[in-house]
């Protein structure tokens, strides 16, 4: 019985919530492992969608959610998040949600500075939320970050908080903002204490005790692989580990929980904010893709860049996160093209190479190299088997899986969760 780690093998957005709520049915719990509310999952249940940004997906489904200690929390966030989804009908109680003790908390200062940062960058702003993700990663590692559990004893938080002062209003006057008073932060944080601290936990503890009993563990990834603080398009990337290792690290289990990797990518690529994207079509067929794939981010709205699918990337992620099976999605999106280009390699400075380089400059000068796939005419959208595909498509797909040297575990033909071709069960592998 495996463990099953859901990844996004490109820059996010791949459709990774369709993907966990299907999975989730199967799995008794769901572990969300990084990041924070700077990205969202869209979830369409019997007609009814669901967005969430910080709340694993398996809240919706009754299942146990948990929020592991490799994810930055912002106790308002929360709060609205679970009052959103009791005005839809959905409950989240102790019982269902637990957070780890040892959780960073995002404070509004940490928005504020993430915010005027960007801003003072000007041209050389790398696309952030501005929800104060990166700020407060900086302030964990940099062993200042006010933690879940310091809300349980409010006598001994000033000290605390002025340790994080100390760093944050020298920031802020070099950035010409005013200076907090530590009432301020202290008055916030007591505020929502009673609020989160019903769902604290000492989450590794839990976890490790659920798979000694057998439970199917689900790790919900967010965001994607190519946005990894290491192994992304640095610096365009956000301030955590996204790929597949972080599901130990960032939920306290050791790297033997994990089972299976499910890297989700779409049929295509797709990329928010900044950064290098070499098979970006910022023409008709850019536009067309992403107004038939509507592509406008669930957390900000912000529309995003859309061009071809890219083999060398996604082989790279495959790589990195240790991907035993993909699920392709948006397969529909593609229906109606005469051709389709598929990215193969790419050329820097007049030589072929098979790999994305790391250097942001270099990223920056590759040029894709492409070869060309005959479309198909019919439609592929609400497919439920390899039978009522077209016989291109089918290539296509093949094509896909010997390029990236993976197999495709799923196929997604639309946003309904039905409309899903199972070639592999990653819970039964």
């Amino acid at each position: 019985m495996a463990n099953v780690v859901v990844v996004g093998s490109q820059w996010g957005d791949e459709g990774k919530g369709k993907i966990v709520d299907w999975l989730s049915e199967q799995a008794d719990i769901v572990v969300r492992f990084q990041g924070g509310h700077n990205a969202g999952h869209t979830l369409v249940i019997d007609g009814k969608t669901y967005k969430l940004s910080l709340l694993p997906s398996g809240v919706v489904r009754n299942k146990l959610s948990v929020i592991g200690n490799g994810v930055v929390l912002d106790p308002r966030a929360l709060i609205e998040e679970i009052e959103r989804l009791k005005g839809q009908g959905v409950s989240v109680t102790p019982e269902s949600l637990r957070i780890a003790e040892n959780v960073t908390l995002i404070l509004p200062l940490h928005q504020e500075l993430d915010v005027a940062r960007e801003k003072a960058s000007g041209k050389g702003a790398i696309g952030t939320t501005g929800r104060g993700i990166g700020p407060a990663y900086e302030d964990k590692v940099g062993r200042r970050a006010i933690r879940l559990m310091d809300l349980a004893d409010l006598s001994m938080l000033n000290g605390k908080i002025d340790r994080v002062l100390a760093h944050h209003n020298a920031l802020r006057r070099g950035l010409g903002m005013s200076e907090i008073v530590p009432s301020a932060v202290y008055d916030h944080l007591a505020a929502v204490a009673p609020k989160v601290l019903p769902y604290m936990d000492s989450v590794w503890s839990l976890l490790d005790n659920k798979r000694r009993e057998g439970k199917r563990i689900l790790f919900e990834g967010a965001q994607g692989a190519l946005l990894d603080v290491d192994h992304g398009t640095y610096p365009y990337v956000t301030s955590s580990n996204t790929v597949a290792a972080q599901a130990a690290t960032g939920s306290g289990l050791g790297p033997g929980a994990i089972g299976y990797v499910l890297g989700i990518c779409k049929a295509y690529t797709t990329r928010v904010g900044s950064g290098p994207f070499p098979t970006e079509q910022q023409n008709e067929i850019g536009d067309r893709i992403g107004e038939r794939g509507r592509e406008f981010g669930t957390v900000t709205g912000r529309k995003r860049r859309c061009g071809w699918f890219d083999a060398v990337l996604v082989r790279q992620t495959v790589r990195t996160s240790g991907i035993n099976g993909l699920a392709l999605t948006k397969l529909d999106i593609l229906d109606g093209f005469d051709e389709i280009k598929i990215c193969v390699g790419y050329r820097l400075d007049g030589r072929e190479i098979d790999y994305l380089p790391a250097s942001e400059h270099a990223q920056a000068r590759v040029e894709p190299i492409y070869e060309t796939a005959e479309g198909w005419g019919e439609a592929t959208a609400h497919a439920r088997s390899w039978a009522q595909l077209p016989a291109q498509a089918i290539k296509y797909v093949r094509r896909v899986e010997e390029l990236v040297g993976c197999p495709v575990a799923l196929l997604s033909t639309s946003p309904e969760r039905e409309d899903t071709i199972l070639m592999q069960n990653p819970f039964e592998t």
